[in-house]
C-alpha cells in the first residue's frame, strides 16, 4: 500500500515538473519571440517615417474615440471667435510694456488691453496719429471701460456721440456696434482726425473731441489727454513712470461746436441745452 502511494506521488512530482519545465520553455520562448517582434517593429518605423505617422494617426484616432463625451453645456465652442482678448506676450516687447502698464494703472485685465494696443498701433499707422495718443483718449474718457456712456449719450471706449455720428457706424452694421471695443476705437480715430484737421493743430482738435472748441477753456481735458500720451511714450521707451492716478475735477462743459457743419458768423451761437448739435461730448474723465 505504501509503495503503490510513493509511486503515485513520485508520477505526480513529476507530471508537476514536466508541466512546469514545458510552461517555463513556452513562456521562454514566447518572450523571445515579443523581443524579437519588437525589433522587427522599432527597425521597419526607423526605415518607414510613413508607418510611424500612420501609426501614430491611427492610435490618437484609437484615443480619441475612447474619450468620454463632453458634458452637455450652453457654451458655444465658437465663442473664442467674438472674445476681445489676446495674450499680451504675443504682442511685440514695446506694446506689450504698454499693455501691461495700462492693465496696472486702471486695473483692466492685460488680455482685452493686448488688442486694444495692437489695435492703436494698427490704426496709428495707417492713420499717421501717435498710438499712445488715441490709447490716451481712452484713458482719460472711459478709463478703457468699452460699456461707459455719458450722460449727454456719448458711448464707448473713446466716448463717441453716437446719435451724430451714428453714420460712421453703418459700414460695421449699425449704432449697436458703438459698444464693440474695436469697432468704437476706428470710429473714435475718424473723428479724431476730423477735429485735428479742423482745428489745425493737435492741441485744438482735442478741444473739438471733447467739446469745448467755443469754451474759454477745455476744463484742463487736453492737457490731461496729451500727459497721458507722455506717460505711455515713457513706457513704449523703456521707462516705468508711476501708475498712481491724480484725481481730479471733472471737466465742465457748457457749449460745444459740432465737427461736422460749423456755425456761420452771423448766426447765433447754439444754446447750451441743445445737445443734439455736439459732436463729442463726454463728462467721463
Amino acid at each position: 500500500m505504501n509503495k503503490a502511494f510513493d509511486a503515485t506521488a513520485r508520477g505526480l512530482r513529476t507530471f508537476l515538473s514536466d508541466v512546469a519545465d514545458g510552461f517555463f520553455e513556452i513562456t521562454h520562448n514566447g518572450f523571445a519571440l515579443v523581443g524579437l517582434a519588437i525589433v522587427f517593429v522599432v527597425l521597419a518605423l526607423a526605415a518607414r517615417p510613413d508607418l510611424r505617422q500612420t501609426g501614430e494617426q491611427q492610435l490618437m484616432g484609437w484615443l480619441e474615440s475612447r474619450k468620454p463625451a463632453p458634458e452637455a453645456t450652453d457654451l458655444e465652442p465658437t465663442a473664442i471667435v467674438r472674445t476681445t482678448a489676446a495674450s499680451p506676450d504675443d504682442l511685440p516687447k514695446q506694446q506689450a510694456a504698454v499693455a501691461y502698464w495700462l492693465s496696472k494703472k486702471y486695473r483692466v485685465a492685460p488680455e482685452p488691453l493686448s488688442v486694444l494696443v495692437a489695435e492703436a498701433y494698427n490704426l496709428g499707422k495707417r492713420t499717421k496719429l501717435d498710438p499712445t495718443l488715441i490709447l490716451a483718449i481712452m484713458a482719460v474718457e472711459s478709463s478703457f471701460n468699452p460699456f461707459a456712456q455719458s450722460h449727454v449719450g456719448a458711448q464707448g471706449l473713446m466716448q463717441v456721440m453716437t446719435r451724430v455720428h451714428g453714420d460712421k457706424y453703418e459700414s460695421a452694421g449699425g449704432t449697436l456696434t458703438a459698444f464693440d471695443p474695436v469697432t468704437n476705437m476706428r470710429v473714435g480715430v475718424k473723428v479724431l482726425q476730423e477735429c485735428i484737421s479742423r482745428a489745425g493743430s493737435l492741441e485744438g482738435g482735442l478741444r473739438y473731441y471733447v467739446g469745448a472748441a467755443n469754451l474759454d477753456d477745455d476744463g484742463g481735458y487736453a492737457g490731461k489727454v496729451l500727459a497721458e500720451r507722455d506717460r505711455l511714450q515713457q513706457v513704449a521707451n523703456g521707462r516705468n513712470p508711476s501708475t498712481t492716478t491724480v484725481v481730479t475735477p471733472p471737466v465742465v462743459r457748457a457749449q460745444a461746436i459740432p465737427v461736422a457743419a460749423p456755425p456761420k458768423s452771423e448766426q447765433p451761437a447754439e444754446p447750451a441745452a441743445d445737445h443734439q448739435k455736439v459732436a463729442l461730448l463726454s463728462d467721463v474723465s
